[in-house]
């Protein structure tokens, strides 16, 4: 009986940690600069981390632990062109890039040619 108390509370211990692992705190006005790439038809009609299905017209990004609806304002710093996107994946997974944009996403900010563009993200106040 002790051993099966034990193991339900490392299986819960476990399952605290993941989810608080996939949240950050943050608060509108939130800033983050880095690099940003951008996804598309590969993974067009797949279900994303969200539970929705990836648009890749549409105008989302991937963020590795920012909770999911979060608004972002995005800033391509080689240009000046900023769009507005909704987290609803969880990615990049190469190291360095902080933000991965919907084809969508990209094209507004004329991403897509050069694949990987210097960017900052301001989190935008909830509805």
């Amino acid at each position: 009986m002790a051993l099966g108390v034990l193991l339900l509370l490392g299986v819960e211990g476990c399952s605290t940690a993941t989810s608080t692992r996939a949240r950050t705190p943050f608060s509108p006005g939130l800033t983050q600069t880095g690099r940003a790439s951008w996804y598309g038809q590969p993974h067009h009609g797949r279900i994303t981390a969200s539970g929705e299905r990836f648009d890749m017209h549409a105008l989302t990004a991937a963020h590795p632990t920012l909770p999911f609806g979060t608004r972002l304002r995005v800033v391509n710093l080689s240009n000046d062109r900023e769009i507005e996107v909704r987290v609803n994946d969880r990615g990049p997974w190469i190291r360095g890039r902080i933000l991965d944009l919907s084809y969508a996403a990209a094209r507004a900010l004329h991403a897509v040619e050069a694949g990987v563009i210097p960017v900052r993200l301001i989190v935008l106040p909830g509805d």
